[in-house]
């Protein structure tokens, strides 16, 4: 079997490209080492900070920013990182080409109870001759090389695109690589399996209730056919089974804190999982347009994520 480095190569992936790729999955195979300690480490619980999103930050949110941010800024190839977990971008070397932006542990609520958790990263090809700025991360998603994430579960995984389909890759311990395991998976158009946080349902607006009451149905209601739903409280849990069997997430606008506009973040999350799904088959929108589309206004800018099987996606969007 091949491993990463080989595909990568394999791929025709800019040698540059290759090594920021490395050096992140590299680093995400050291988390997946420490999430595995857990609290023989002393690595779980609250670290007593709030990160800029308001959110009381785990210690392995930080220790795993921590590790991404040390090894990025010290890769020639890093022009600029942005994190969930930073205030503001940090640059690294001015002749760098790559802008890498991330969510080091997503689903860390999941952290204590031995539950799914991930990282997640976006990678922006954007070179100059001054410091990089807040100003040049904000690019359309459609823009990105490269997206993936890694899922720290029973087994550690690869999901990766650099723009050419999406391939699966496992962690062998026994090579110290990721090897790859599942290539060009595709999502099937239809599917009978949804993801909503149904604890939330009051605050959807009344198409959103509508569309999600017709699913709960099922065949007694106008769609015709039964439904399941799955939530694992961990984005890259949820996307990560719609690129393995198909499927919708949705994390809808709520009037929750009207001014948000959305739960997930567009840099760190919707971009890199929307790439991922449309390099699937799949789609990716918010409840007006293409995610990819989207052009930011802050790094730390929220949205609402509507995903998976491209069908579905169509049907909840006719809800509108």
């Amino acid at each position: 079997m091949q491993n990463l480095t080989d595909v990568l190569a394999s791929s025709a992936v800019p040698e540059t490209l290759q090594t920021v790729l490395t050096v992140t999955t590299e680093t995400c195979i050291a988390i997946s080492d420490a999430l595995k300690q857990g609290s023989l480490a002393g690595i779980l619980g609250m670290a007593g900070n709030e990160n800029v999103q308001g959110e009381e930050q785990k210690k392995l949110d930080v220790i795993s920013n921590d590790m991404l941010k040390d090894a990025l800024l010290a890769c020639p190839a890093v022009r600029a990182i942005a994190s969930e977990e930073e205030d503001y971008i940090v640059p690294a070397n001015t002749d760098g080409e790559y802008l890498i932006a991330f969510d080091p542990l997503d689903g860390s609520s999941n952290i204590d109870i031995n539950a799914m958790v991930g990282t997640i990263f976006s990678i922006y090809h954007q070179t100059g001759d001054q410091p990089a700025t807040e100003a040049d991360f904000l690019i359309p998603g459609k823009e990105q090389v490269a997206a993936g994430y890694v899922l720290y579960g029973p087994s550690t995984m690869l999901v990766l695109t650099t723009g050419n389909g999406v391939n699966m890759f496992t962690y062998d311990p026994t090579q110290g690589t990721f090897v790859l395991t599942h290539e060009n998976i595709r999502v099937a158009q239809e599917t009978q399996e949804f993801a909503i946080n149904m604890s939330n349902q009051r605050f959807w607006s009344a198409n959103m209730q509508n569309y999600v009451n017709d699913l709960v149905k099922g065949k007694d209601g106008q769609r015709g056919k039964n439904f399941n739903m799955r939530w694992v409280a961990a984005m890259v849990g949820d996307v990560h089974r719609i690129l393995c069997r198909g499927g919708i997430f949705i994390y809808p606008w709520d009037n929750k804190d009207p001014s948000k506009a959305g739960k997930l973040r567009l840099m760190y999350e919707a971009n890199p999982m929307a790439m991922l799904l449309e390099q699937a088959g799949g789609k990716a929108h918010t409840h007006t347009q293409r995610i990819l589309d989207i052009q930011p206004e802050a790094i730390h800018q929220r949205v609402a994520v509507i995903l998976g099987a491209a069908n579905e996606v169509d049907t909840c969007l006719s809800y509108s």
